[in-house]
């Protein structure tokens, strides 16, 4: 008897207040097939409410259109506009709001390690986070706004980490981690 291969899809968000990117895979045992990746271009709106609204609209229709089982959203980083940073937050925090409201697990990752997980390298550019996407997932011509394979490397890069942690084993504690991984502990 033949055992059934595991299917998943993930909904990977780059979150933002002018563009919001977002790209979905399906799963099939490891390898991940390209769904579909867009952006949402928010810059037309001035009112930043409005924005967060259409943000909140939109990734409802996402989840109730191509039903993922997770979200994996790239978590705000700190730079130097404070004021920046919040309207960032914002956006991530309507967009998991929306996924909340379909009782959709989230799975949020640093820009570093999303970048860290695609290319091996924490600083590579959005440039070659796509072209390693583009090679990937044989997806074709990259897109315009690279907001898109932005949102597609979150969910890449959580598709990534749960084959390393099923790979793995995981560990069930920290106790058993530490006596897993002597040389990762310090």
């Amino acid at each position: 008897m033949q055992k059934a291969v595991a299917e998943k899809i993930i909904l990977g968000i780059d979150p933002g207040t002018n563009i919001l990117g977002y790209g979905l895979i399906e799963v099939r045992g490891k390898t991940p097939r390209l769904i579909t990746m867009g952006v949402l271009e928010l810059s037309k709106y001035k009112d930043h409410y409005l924005k967060l609204r259409k943000i909140f609209e939109r990734v409802i229709s996402l989840i109730d259109s191509y039903h993922p089982d997770e979200l994996a959203i790239e978590a705000p980083f700190y730079g130097k506009n404070v004021q920046s940073m919040l309207k960032l937050g914002r956006a991530q925090g309507v967009a998991m709001a929306a996924a909340l409201s379909r009782s959709l697990p989230i799975f949020e990752y640093a820009p570093l390690r999303i970048k860290q997980a695609i290319t091996g390298r924490g600083n590579a550019s959005k440039e070659q986070v796509a072209l390693f996407l583009q090679q990937y997932l044989d997806m074709g011509e990259i897109p315009k706004h690279l907001d898109a394979t932005d949102g597609l490397a979150a969910a890449v890069c959580h598709c990534f980490q749960k084959q390393n942690l099923v790979s793995s084993g995981g560990a069930k504690s920290w106790k058993e981690f530490i006596r897993n991984n002597p040389g990762r502990v310090k």
